[in-house]
C-alpha cells in the first residue's frame, strides 16, 4: 500500500508538470504571451502638411496620454505629395492637409471618407527675412531688391502656390521669378531663410512663429490669394477605421483648439 500512494504521487506530480510546460494555443504562445499581445498598441499613421508639424508634437503626447492603447506616427511633407503618395496607396490613416485642392481631389477619388472629414484651420501668408536683416525688404514689392528669395515649389506646397498668387495678384511675378528658389516644402523655405541662404522668403505665419531667427517684413492680404484652409479627414481604407476617428475627434477637441491657437493657427469651427 505504501509502494502504490508513493507511485500514485509520482504520477500525479508528473501530469502537473508537463501540464504547466504544454503550450496554451498552437504555435507554443502561452496565455501570458497571449494578453501581452493584446495589450500593444494600435499606431495610426497620419500624413500631414509639414507647417503642422509643431502643433501636432504636441497634439501627439496629449493624446497618446489620454488613450494609451494609441499611438500615433507622423508623416509630414508638402500636401501635394503627400496626396499623391496616398493616391499611390501608401498605409495611411488620416490625412491632414494645408490645402482643400489637394484634398478635395482625394474625395472626389473615393479615397478619403465623405462622412469624417472636416476643414479645420485657417493660417496667414507671410514675408520673412532673416532676423538681423537691414530692413531693404519691407513689404512684397520690395523683392525686387532681393536677390534670392525662397518659395514653395507651386505645384506641390499649398504655401509656394499661396505666394505665387499674391505675387501675380501685385504683378511682380513676373520680374522677380528668376530670382525664385524652390523648396520641398515650407519647413525648407523657412530653413534656407533662417541661415541666410536667400534674402528673403514666403511662409506661413505659423513657421515665421516658431522660429527665433527670422522676422515678419509683411502680411499679405487675404484677397491675393486663395483662402489658406486646412482639411483634415480618414482614409476611407484605414486599417484602423476606430482608432483614426478617435483621433480625428481629438483634432476637433478643445484641448487640439489651444494648442493650434497657441502655435498661431486660426480656428474655422469655433
Amino acid at each position: 500500500m505504501k509502494r502504490k500512494s508513493i507511485f500514485a504521487s509520482l504520477l500525479f506530480m508528473l501530469i502537473i508538470g508537463c501540464a504547466a510546460c504544454s503550450p496554451a494555443e498552437p504555435g507554443g504562445k502561452t496565455g501570458k504571451n497571449t494578453r501581452e499581445t493584446s495589450s500593444e498598441k494600435t499606431v495610426l499613421t497620419v500624413s500631414a502638411a509639414a507647417s503642422l508639424q509643431d502643433a501636432l508634437s504636441e497634439i501627439k503626447k496629449s493624446f497618446e496620454n489620454k488613450y494609451s492603447t494609441v499611438g500615433v506616427t507622423y508623416n509630414f511633407g508638402s500636401s501635394g505629395t503627400l496626396a499623391q503618395q496616398i493616391s499611390h496607396g501608401a498605409p495611411v490613416d488620416l490625412f491632414f492637409s494645408a490645402a482643400e485642392d489637394k484634398f478635395d481631389q482625394l474625395v472626389k477619388k473615393g479615397l478619403i471618407d465623405q462622412k469624417n472629414n472636416i476643414d479645420l484651420l485657417g493660417n496667414e501668408l507671410v514675408l520673412i527675412v532673416p532676423k538681423e536683416a537691414d530692413g531693404a525688404i519691407r513689404s512684397f514689392t520690395s523683392l525686387a531688391d532681393a536677390e534670392k528669395i525662397a518659395v514653395g515649389m507651386p505645384e506641390t506646397v499649398p504655401a509656394g502656390q499661396y505666394a505665387k498668387e499674391t505675387l501675380q495678384h501685385l504683378h511682380i511675378w513676373s520680374n522677380i521669378e528668376k530670382k525664385v528658389i524652390y523648396a520641398k516644402d515650407v519647413r525648407q523655405v523657412l530653413t534656407y531663410v533662417e541661415t541666410g541662404n536667400v534674402d528673403a522668403g514666403i511662409v506661413y505665419k505659423t513657421d515665421a512663429f516658431i522660429s527665433s531667427k527670422v522676422k515678419a517684413a509683411a502680411t499679405a492680404d487675404d484677397e491675393s490669394h486663395a483662402p489658406i484652409v486646412y482639411p483634415a479627414g480618414i482614409i476611407l481604407k484605414s486599417a484602423h477605421p476606430a482608432e483614426a476617428k478617435l483621433f480625428y475627434q481629438y483634432l476637433q477637441s478643445a484641448e487640439a483648439a489651444k494648442v493650434f491657437k497657441k502655435y498661431g493657427f486660426k480656428g474655422l469651427n469655433e
